[in-house]
């Protein structure tokens, strides 16, 4: 086993734990980058990492009752066949175009998306402290619709996933945070049973079409679970503030290292 990648998985893992981000932003430019695979291959092993390594951080923050059960089940609604409509997507476009061009076009696409999310984020915290925002949070009225709205950018966001590997923790984070009125704690636990959800099905959907490399995963494994049990434990550690500094942090470096490509 080669110790400096399991270090790098414990590195993520803690990332995914504490942010719900760290995945498909930090790991697949590291596979592609440093380990020289194949951007393909890269994206469907690190679906298959980050999914089996979200399993375990779902279950601490199952246990922790960090995670909105309700806002789960409206993105998963649109998160699973989304995913599988990527994934088949970028089977199929493989066989026309470099798959690299593909996924830096989706990439920059992704971090003006992260951009403009991580601006009505900040400015929904804020408003949130204020009061301003409260009242029509917690209306009942709305919920109906922004139930709807979950599954809709679910299908979306799945289907990006699927494709590229890139957004399962930050794409979602962004979305819980400007449509569903929830804890930076809870923000985190339901990004990674949602993330967990989508990446296996995604990771899945790879494995078939030959795009995974297991040896890889099971090096990973060996930091990323320890790594994310130890992060996810420091969410309910840390201040609502310091929570969400990390969340805005690692969405602004997803933001600009998507756009740097």
């Amino acid at each position: 086993m080669d110790i400096k990648i399991a270090l790098v998985g414990f590195v993520v893992g803690g990332l995914i734990g504490l942010t719900g981000m760290g995945g498909g932003s930090v790991m697949t430019p590291l596979m592609v980058l440093l380990l020289h695979m194949h951007p393909t291959v890269a994206v469907g092993t690190d679906l298959m990492y980050s999914s089996i390594t979200k399993v375990v951080g779902s279950i601490q923050h199952i246990y922790q009752k960090t995670v909105d059960f309700v806002a789960f089940r409206w993105l998963a609604l649109g998160s699973v066949p989304g995913a599988l409509l990527g994934a088949g997507v970028i089977g199929l476009l493989i066989h026309y175009y470099p798959a690299q061009e593909v996924n830096t076009v989706v990439g920059r696409m992704l971090g003006v998306v992260y951009i403009l999310a991580l601006a009505a984020m900040v400015w929904r915290w804020f408003a949130r402290e204020r009061g301003v925002a409260a009242a029509q949070e917690h209306d009942p009225a709305a919920r109906p619709q922004r139930h709807w709205r979950l599954a809709g950018f679910g299908l979306v966001a799945g289907a990006v996933v699927g494709m590229t590997s890139v957004g399962s923790g930050s794409l979602y984070v962004a979305l819980l945070g400007l449509l569903y009125p929830i804890s930076a704690a809870k923000l985190v636990g339901t990004d990674i049973l949602q993330g967990m959800l989508v990446t296996g099905v995604g990771g899945l959907a790879h494995l078939m079409f030959g795009n995974v490399d297991l040896g890889m995963v099971l090096m990973l494994l060996c930091g990323s679970i320890p790594g994310i049990l130890v992060g996810s434990r420091m969410t309910l550690k840390m201040p609502e503030w310091a929570v969400q500094t990390a969340i805005v942090m690692m969405l602004g470096w997803s933001s600009w290292n998507l756009l740097a490509k």
